[in-house]
C-alpha cells in the first residue's frame, strides 16, 4: 500500500474552492481544476517506498508485473491503463469529442508520420488510444452531453426567435437525422466568424429570458446563456444548442464513448478516463479545432443520456458499470460499525477516500488510514482489507480471470 502525493492542475475553468475543501488545505486563490491520481506521464503521482517520493509511472515501468499483475501486463501493456481524477469545474470546459481505438491509431500515425510534434497546438493526436471517460458527481453537476431529437432542438431554436438562426433551424428538418445534425453542426463551425458573432450575442439575450420562465428547456436555456457569457460571440455556443442538458445528483455517472460531443458545465465529480490525450474540440475554446476531422470522429446520432447509478456489487461496494476493460470504478459508502472488507486486489488499484476516515490494513499488520481527500495505490496481489466509516472510490482495471 503506498500513500500517494497527487497533483493539482490549475485550468481556468476549475473551481477555487471545491478541491481544497475536499482535502483540507486553505484555497491558495487560484483555479484548482483538476487533481491527478495515477501514472500518467503529464503529472505521475508519487509514491515514497522508504527511499523518497518516486513518481509511480517510475515504480510501474522498474516491474510492470509486480505492481499491476501479469494478467494487467498482457491485456494493456506495462503500463497502468486508466487515470483517475477529482474534476472541479467552476466555468464551462470547451465542447469535445474523444475518437474510437482505430481513429485514435490512424490519426497518430498519420501525424507521425507528417513530422506533426506531438506537443503542437494543431495536433490532434496525441497517442494511440481511445479515450472513454466517467464522470460520477460529488456535488449537483451540470453537463452538456449527446444530441438532442433535431426536431426537439429546431423547436428550442425557434423559441428564442432569433432570425439568424431560422436557416438552422431549416437544417434540422432534413432525414435522416444524422444528416441533419451534421449539417447544422458543419453550417455552425464554418459560418463568417462576425456573422455568428451576433447571432450569439442575440440567441444568448434570448435565453436569458427565456430560462426566467418555466419550461421544458429552462434549464437548457440558463445553461446556454451561461456559456455565451463565459465566451462571448463563440460558435460553439449555438453547436452546444445541439446537445442535451444534463444535471447530476451526487452518486449519479455518466459514460461518454467515442464520438459523443459532450461538455462539462460546473460541479465537482470523480472521473476515470483511459489513459490519453486525445480530444477534438468543437468550440467553447480558444484552442485549434479541426472542423474536417471533428466531422470525421463526431457520432451523429440522437438520443437521451443515460445517467448510470451504482449497481450492488459484492459486501457493500456498488459498481458502475460500462462496456470498456481500461477501468472499472466502485464505490463504498460504510456506516459506522462495518465490519473490515477484504478487497479485491487481482489487479492494482487507486483508493480515494471522499467522506470519513478509511483504513487499510495488509496482511502483514501494516496500516494505512486515509482522511477525506487522501488515496492510495494498491499493487497487484496485495492483501488489504478496508475498514471505517468512511466512503471509498475504487479505481481498478478488468483483466481476464
Amino acid at each position: 500500500m503506498d500513500r500517494l502525493v497527487n497533483t493539482v492542475r490549475p485550468y481556468a475553468w476549475g473551481s477555487t474552492t471545491a478541491i481544497p475543501e475536499l482535502l483540507g488545505t486553505p484555497p491558495t486563490g487560484e483555479p484548482q481544476a483538476e487533481l491527478w491520481l495515477g501514472a500518467h506521464p503529464g503529472a505521475p503521482s508519487l509514491a515514497d517506498r522508504g527511499d523518497g517520493p518516486r513518481p509511480l509511472s517510475e515504480l510501474i515501468a522498474a516491474d510492470p508485473e509486480a505492481e499491476l499483475g501479469a494478467p494487467a501486463v498482457r491485456r494493456f501493456g506495462p503500463q497502468l491503463p486508466f487515470l483517475l481524477k477529482l474534476l472541479a469545474a467552476a466555468a464551462p470546459l470547451s465542447l469535445q469529442v474523444h475518437p474510437d481505438r482505430a481513429q485514435a491509431e490512424a490519426g497518430f500515425a498519420a501525424e507521425e508520420a507528417r513530422g506533426v510534434p506531438r506537443d503542437a497546438p494543431d495536433r490532434n493526436y496525441r497517442d494511440p488510444n481511445h479515450k472513454p471517460e466517467l464522470l460520477c458527481a460529488l456535488t449537483e453537476f451540470d453537463g452538456l452531453c449527446g444530441f438532442r431529437d433535431p426536431l426537439h432542438t429546431a423547436g428550442l431554436l425557434a423559441a428564442l426567435d432569433v432570425d439568424s438562426l431560422k436557416p438552422y433551424a431549416d437544417l434540422l428538418h432534413a432525414h435522416p437525422e444524422a444528416d441533419a445534425l451534421r449539417e447544422m453542426l458543419t453550417a455552425v463551425l464554418t459560418a463568417e466568424r462576425g456573422a455568428m458573432a451576433e447571432t450569439v450575442t442575440q440567441a444568448a439575450a434570448a435565453a436569458e429570458r427565456l430560462a426566467a420562465a418555466p419550461g421544458p428547456y429552462q434549464a437548457a436555456y440558463a445553461a446556454y446563456a451561461g456559456l455565451a457569457r463565459h465566451y462571448p460571440g463563440d460558435p460553439g455556443v449555438i453547436a452546444a444548442m445541439l446537445l442535451n442538458h444534463i444535471r447530476l445528483q451526487p452518486g449519479e455517472a455518466l459514460y461518454l464513448g467515442a464520438g459523443v460531443p459532450h461538455a462539462y458545465l460546473a460541479g465537482l465529480g470523480v472521473e476515470i478516463m483511459a489513459n490519453s490525450d486525445n480530444v477534438l474540440r468543437c468550440g467553447l475554446t480558444p484552442k485549434h479545432i479541426d472542423v474536417p476531422e471533428l466531422l470525421r470522429v463526431v457520432r451523429f446520432e440522437a438520443g437521451t443520456p443515460a445517467v448510470l447509478r451504482p449497481e450492488a456489487g459484492a459486501g457493500e461496494e456498488e459498481v458502475y458499470e460500462t462496456p470498456v476493460d481500461e477501468f472499472r470504478l466502485s464505490r463504498q459508502v460504510r456506516p459506522a460499525g462495518a465490519p473490515p472488507r477484504q478487497l479485491d486486489c487481482a489487479a492494482a488499484q487507486i483508493l480515494l477516500c471522499t467522506a470519513g476516515t478509511a483504513l487499510l490494513r495488509d496482511a502483514e499488520g501494516g496500516q494505512l488510514p486515509l482522511e477525506r481527500g487522501q488515496s492510495a495505490f494498491v499493487r497487484a496481489g496485495e492483501r488489504v482489507q478496508l475498514d471505517g466509516e468512511c466512503t471509498v472510490f475504487r479505481a481498478s482495471m478488468v483483466v481476464p480471470g
